[in-house]
C-alpha cells in the first residue's frame, strides 16, 4: 500500500535554504584558513632544517614550506632560497629528512629556486617558483624535478598514441563526475546545474585535509568523499525533497539548481581563494614509459580508480537490490512506488552516491588535468563537458554516460593536435550541440524520454 506523505511543519524552502548557505558558511569558516577565525596549520618544520638569514638579524613573518620530491624519491640536504623582487636572497634554508624545508618570510612577492650545486647527481630542478606570500593563509611551495622532454622529440605517432590514451584518463575523469548527474536526473527529471560545484567542494575539501591539516592526499581523499556524501544528502533533505513534496515544476527546479550553483561558487571564492592552490603530494612526477606509450604515476593511478569506481557502480546497478530500485525508478517512478519501492529513500541513496561520485571526481580532475591544483570554479568549466557527455550518451542513463564521456574526453583531447590547447573545451560544445539537434535522446537513450 502506498504510503502518504503528508507535508511537514517545519519552515518553508526559502528558510531552509537560507539555513543551508548559513551552514555551509559556518563549515568552510571553520576549515578554510584565515576565515572565521580558524588558524591554518602551517608545513611541519623538518628535523633537520638550518634556516639562515643574510647578515642584518633573523627575518620574521610569514612561514613558506614544501617538501622536495622527484617521483616519489625525497631530496634532503638540498638548499632552498628565497630571493626579493631585485633579486637578492632573503633567506635560506637547507631540506631536512623526507624533504621538508621552511623558511620565514615577511608577506610579499618572492622567487623560490633551488640550489642546483646541492641536488643529487642525476637529478635537476626545471624552473624557479614565483610566489606571493600572504599571511594567515598555508604558503606551501612545489619544485618539479626531473628532465622534461621537448615536443620535438615525440614522433607524430608516438604523440597521437600518447594523446589517445591522454583523452582516455580525461574521458574516465569526466564519468567519473558526470555518472551522478546522470542518475539524478533519471531518478527526479532534474536538470542540475550545481552538480560542478559539487565537484568543486570535492577538490576543496581535499586540499584542506591535505594541506591546512597535514593529512596525506589519499585519506583526505577518502575524507572528501565522506563529505561529498553529506552535502549531496543535505541538497536533497533541505532543497529538493522539499520542492518535490510540493510538486515544483522541473523548470523551476532547474532555475532553483542555477541560482545555486552561482552562490556556491562565489561563496568558494569568498572563502577559499581566487587564486590556484596547489596539493602538498604527488607534484613533479617523472613519467613512466614503455615504448610509444609515456604517462605519469598519477595519472595512471587516475585511470586505475576511475575504471575500478565505473565497474562498482554498474555493479551496484545490476547486482543490487538498490540497484534494481534505482532503475525501476528511472523507468517509471509511479510504478516504482505502486510496486512497493520507497522512491524516496531511493532518490536519497542517488544524492548521496551522485555528491561521493562528484567529489572523487573533482580530486582527479584536479591532479591530473590541472597538475595538482585546486581552482574555484574548475566544476563550472567541467560542467559543460559532462552535460555534453550525457547527453550524447543517453540522458538519465548511467551506461550511457559512461560511453559519452569517454567519446566526450577523446574528442576533447584530440582536438588539441589541430587546436590551441585553450580552445579544446569547444568540441564538448560542439558535440552537445550536434547531438541535440540530430539524436536528441542520445545514443543509448530512448525516445520517450524526450518530448
Amino acid at each position: 500500500m502506498a504510503r502518504i506523505v503528508r507535508p511537514g511543519r517545519g519552515s518553508p524552502p526559502s528558510r531552509r535554504l537560507t539555513r543551508l548557505l548559513l551552514l555551509l558558511l559556518l563549515a568552510l569558516a571553520a576549515t578554510v584558513p584565515g576565515i572565521g577565525g580558524a588558524v591554518a596549520q602551517e608545513p611541519t618544520a623538518p628535523p633537520e632544517p638550518t634556516p639562515s638569514a643574510p647578515a642584518g638579524g633573523p627575518v620574521t613573518g610569514v612561514p613558506v614550506g614544501g617538501s622536495l620530491n622527484n617521483g616519489g624519491e625525497r631530496l634532503s640536504g638540498v638548499t632552498v632560497r628565497a630571493l626579493d623582487t631585485s633579486g637578492n636572497t632573503i633567506a635560506e634554508t637547507t631540506s631536512g629528512d623526507g624533504g621538508r624545508w621552511e623558511l620565514t618570510l615577511p608577506p610579499g612577492t618572492y622567487t623560490f629556486e633551488v640550489d642546483t650545486e646541492t641536488l643529487p647527481d642525476g637529478v635537476s630542478v626545471r624552473s624557479t617558483v614565483a610566489r606571493d606570500v600572504v599571511a594567515g593563509r598555508s604558503n606551501v611551495v612545489i619544485f618539479s624535478f626531473g628532465e622534461a622532454r621537448s615536443g620535438t622529440e615525440v614522433a607524430g605517432v608516438e604523440k597521437i598514441l600518447r594523446t589517445v590514451v591522454d583523452g582516455l584518463r580525461f574521458g574516465l575523469i569526466i564519468a567519473i563526475a558526470g555518472v551522478g548527474l546522470s542518475l539524478i536526473f533519471g531518478t527526479t527529471g532534474l536538470t542540475n546545474f550545481a552538480h560542478g560545484e559539487l565537484v568543486t567542494l570535492g577538490a576543496v575539501a581535499a586540499w584542506v585535509f591535505n594541506v591546512s591539516f597535514g593529512i596525506q592526499l589519499i585519506p583526505a581523499t577518502i575524507l572528501a568523499v565522506v563529505a561529498g556524501i553529506v552535502i549531496g544528502l543535505l541538497n536533497d533533505g533541505l532543497i529538493w525533497a522539499p520542492l518535490r513534496r510540493r510538486h515544483t515544476g522541473l523548470i523551476a527546479q532547474l532555475v532553483v539548481s542555477i541560482g545555486l550553483a552561482i552562490a556556491l561558487r562565489y561563496l568558494i571564492l569568498i572563502l577559499f581563494s581566487d587564486r590556484t592552490e596547489a596539493f602538498a603530494d604527488y607534484q613533479g612526477q617523472r613519467q613512466l614509459e614503455w615504448g610509444a606509450l609515456a604517462i605519469t604515476p598519477v595519472n595512471l593511478a587516475c585511470i586505475v580508480i576511475s575504471l575500478v569506481v565505473l565497474i562498482g557502480v554498474a555493479l551496484l546497478l545490476q547486482r543490487t537490490r538498490v540497484g534494481k530500485a534505482m532503475r525501476a525508478v528511472a523507468d517509471n517512478r509511479d510504478l516504482a512506488a505502486a510496486s512497493g519501492i520507497d522512491v524516496e529513500r531511493v532518490v536519497r541513496f542517488v544524492w548521496a552516491l551522485g555528491g561521493a561520485l562528484a567529489a572523487l571526481g573533482g580530486v582527479l580532475y584536479a591532479l591530473s588535468e590541472l597538475g595538482g591544483r585546486v581552482q574555484w570554479e574548475m566544476g563550472f568549466k567541467l560542467l559543460l563537458l559532462m552535460f555534453a557527455g550525457i547527453t550524447l550518451g543517453g540522458l538519465g542513463t548511467a551506461y550511457g554516460a559512461l560511453l559519452g564521456c569517454v567519446i566526450v574526453g577523446l574528442v576533447v583531447q584530440l582536438s588539441t593536435l589541430v587546436l590551441s590547447p585553450d580552445l579544446k573545451y569547444i568540441g564538448g560544445l560542439l558535440i552537445l550541440i550536434v547531438i541535440l539537434v540530430i539524436r536528441p535522446q542520445g545514443i543509448l537513450g530512448s525516445r520517450a524520454r524526450i518530448g
